[in-house]
């Protein structure tokens, strides 16, 4: 078992919050292998984290789809005012 520390992370509140027994089982549970489910969940997250890695590299990129995205619409509602 690991030791706990003497304070409570956002983590720790953010896990919580989703799963009021993730505290209780990062903390108290023994070391046990990762099923199949965690494994998931790891790549998962590893494949979200490295797109907004990657979206966060080319901020130009981001506003010009931003910038194309809002012209869309707004030619959308004018074409749909017009009789």
């Amino acid at each position: 078992m690991r030791p706990d520390p003497p304070w409570v992370s956002a983590t720790d509140l953010a896990e919580y919050a989703f799963c009021p027994r993730s505290l209780y089982y990062r903390r108290r549970a023994p070391d046990a292998p990762e099923t199949p489910a965690e494994s998931a969940g790891r790549r998962y997250h590893a494949r979200v984290l490295a797109a907004e890695r990657r979206r966060s590299d080319h901020p130009a990129a981001y506003w010009l789809g931003l910038a194309v995205g809002l012209l869309l619409v707004l030619l959308a509602a004018v074409a749909e005012l017009r009789p």
